[in-house]
């Protein structure tokens, strides 16, 4: 029998979180100049050849000629300065006031070893693209901080162990260790693993760890329960410098186990349970769009398990004020809109190896009429 750690937080569960300040701190890139650079390689030339993707040209000089690179320490504003393989090039963002983001967290379930948030939508896991500061990592550090004063001698450092799309809510395992890092980013890897034939079938009780998410889905899905085993591949998209993940023959196997909880006729919407024995990026959001039912909501994943628009225009040829590319029109993988929550949690305890259940109160949009009814009863 599982350890249902919701029970803990019923009625006063534990919440934390800090406004954000209006500005970010910036942030700081190094680069270490490699032996294998032109001789008169320039300042400019550097940056604006490995970081195309970054700025434009005319960004990159602007960036310069306001003081924002060092070269061994020392600011240089001229942009046709000679560099030399060794030197140490430092590139200073300045600050700027990151889109608004939800801060507060739930606590789930903790031990000594790890901690299970209930991840807001709307809230960035790591840092990335224009969220550097407004991210549930600096949330998880100033509450470690915080708890680590009151501690003797100890210091606590909550890492995230896996990702869940800005968009998307619930239940967000961290470590607080290093060994328990390591464990659970195991168990994560485990499930993935085992789908690695592209085998139709979910593996249960095999599996030491279960995850089960709700979604809202465009349409009505015929059969009560669907398995897809789609595999995920990456595929170049503008403004998403690594690649968007789409469906892909040649990508990599993904299993997902789609369960019907309620058909909106009405609406032409379906409430699912989706149960993923791995964990591709954006997984359950291409799984669904593939079989032609999206998230309702999703700018950016349509029928199909591709993306909206391939067109690379850019809201126009100028740049930002830090020099950076102006955003792309069309949608990328952080924007919101869409309705999906995980839900729930099952995996063994790292030291007693008791199974832990850990569930995530539902958003009312993705509860079922019975249990929106019974919720107003109790």
């Amino acid at each position: 029998m599982a350890n249902e750690s919701q029970a803990q937080s019923e009625s006063h569960p534990q919440v934390f979180g800090v406004p954000w300040p209006d500005l970010n701190d910036g942030i700081c890139y190094t680069d270490v100049v490699p032996a294998t650079v032109p001789a008169e390689l320039t300042l400019i030339e550097f940056y604006s050849r490995k970081y195309k993707n970054s700025a434009p040209l005319q960004g990159w000089l602007q960036r310069i000629q306001n003081g924002q690179i060092k070269v061994g320490g020392r600011v240089l504003k001229d942009p046709d300065t000679i560099i030399s393989s060794g030197s140490e090039l430092v590139y200073h963002r300045v600050p700027w006031k990151e889109p608004d983001a939800p801060y507060m967290l739930q606590v789930l379930y903790e031990d000594d070893d790890m901690v299970a948030l209930n991840k807001p939508s709307g809230l960035q896991v790591l840092p990335g693209g224009l969220f550097q500061q407004r991210t549930v990592l600096t949330q998880l550090q100033w509450w470690g901080s915080k708890q680590s004063s009151s501690l003797t001698g100890q210091e606590s450092h909550p890492v995230p162990v896996h990702r869940l799309g800005r968009g998307t809510s619930g239940i967000l395992l961290c470590a607080k260790t290093k060994q328990a890092k390591t464990h659970l980013a195991e168990y994560f890897a485990d499930g993935t693993s085992l789908i690695g034939n592209r085998s139709s079938k979910l593996e249960l009780g095999s599996r030491k760890i279960i995850k089960i998410y709700r979604a809202l889905v465009t349409g009505i899905l015929a059969e009560d329960k669907v398995i897809i085993n789609q595999p995920i591949g990456v595929m170049r998209y503008p403004g998403v410098a690594k690649g968007l993940y789409v469906a892909l023959p040649s990508g990599k196997p993904a299993l997902s186990k789609v369960e019907v909880l309620e058909r909106d006729v009405l609406a032409n919407q379906t409430l699912v349970q989706v149960e993923i024995q791995s964990g591709r990026p954006h997984q359950i959001r291409i799984h669904l769009s593939f079989i032609g039912h999206p998230l309702f909501g999703d700018p950016l994943y349509i029928a199909g398990g591709q993306p909206r628009s391939f067109d690379s225009e850019l809201v126009d040829e100028s740049f930002e004020q830090d020099g950076g590319y102006q955003r792309p029109i069309n949608p990328v993988p952080g924007d919101c809109g869409y309705y999906l929550h995980a839900h729930q949690l099952v995996l063994p305890h790292l030291v007693t190896n008791e199974m832990i259940k850990i569930t995530a109160p539902l958003p009312p949009v993705l509860k079922t009429k019975d249990e929106a009814k019974g919720e107003a009863c109790d």
